[in-house]
């Protein structure tokens, strides 16, 4: 049985992360569909324990008190991931890793490697921008605000096969989103191909698994294939950790 102020306040607290990490009002109480009142009820109480801020134009940002719990549960997170990521080395041969967006940057939070002895390394949390990456693809082509991220992130060129045009990009997300994977193809390191898969809480993609390898390696892999058993062990990480499919 839920509490309806805790469920309430939650929303609040989704609803800004929705927006970016920051919102107004109006905007708060479009996505929760909550009155003014109780939304400012509650934000007065979150403000007091900073986990919201409030801006000088008087919109509402998430506080730094969500840092520490979001630093422990991130690490608990990648724990949980480990033997899942294990699998996925063992049907691929290749380096797994786990990242989740922050703001508008992925991040690594877990990896296991390959036991070959040329292999990749992401290194655990590693920053980098989305747009040329398999794990960032399938992260933001679960969102309707892809565009005002690479606005706010420019398309910067990694390698000569980093998709540079945001309505490249943006179609790119599509595909993703219809087949369920996405590639990067020596679009961040030259001579590195990386294919990722979302996971989801049940609602939402919540963090992107993948497996990363030479170019060569993972080009004679047969896509599709790799692709339905990386997702598969994806959904069964997702149920465990976030309560996904129940």
């Amino acid at each position: 049985m839920s509490v309806q102020s805790v469920d309430r306040t939650l929303d609040i607290l989704e609803a800004l992360a929705d927006q970016g990490g920051e919102a107004g009002l109006s905007e708060i109480a479009a996505r929760t569909r909550l009155p003014y009142g109780t939304i400012h009820r509650l934000l007065q109480t979150l403000l007091a324990r900073g986990y919201v801020r409030q801006e000088s134009d008087r919109r509402y940002a998430l506080g730094g008190s969500l840092v520490r719990i979001g630093e422990v549960a991130e690490r608990l997170v990648g724990g949980w991931a480990e033997p899942y990521l294990t699998k996925m080395v063992e049907l691929s041969g290749e380096t797994a890793n786990m990242a989740v967006l922050e703001g508008d940057f992925v991040v690594y939070v877990a990896q296991v490697p390959s036991p070959r002895r040329l292999r990749m390394f992401a290194e655990v949390g590693r920053r980098v921008l989305p747009h040329s990456t398999a794990v960032g693809k399938v992260l933001l082509a679960d969102r309707a605000d892809a565009a005002a991220v690479f606005g706010r992130t420019g398309l910067p060129r990694r390698t000569e096969h980093t998709i540079t045009n945001v309505d490249r990009l943006l179609a790119e997300l599509v595909t993703v989103r219809e087949r369920g994977y996405a590639m990067d193809l020596g679009e961040e390191e030259l001579g590195v191909h990386c294919l990722a898969v979302p996971v989801s809480d049940g609602d939402r993609v919540v963090a992107g698994m993948s497996v990363s390898g030479p170019a060569d390696r993972i080009s004679a892999l047969n896509r599709d294939e790799l692709a339905q058993g990386l997702r598969k062990i994806a959904h069964d990480f997702g149920v465990e950790a976030f309560g996904s499919g129940r």
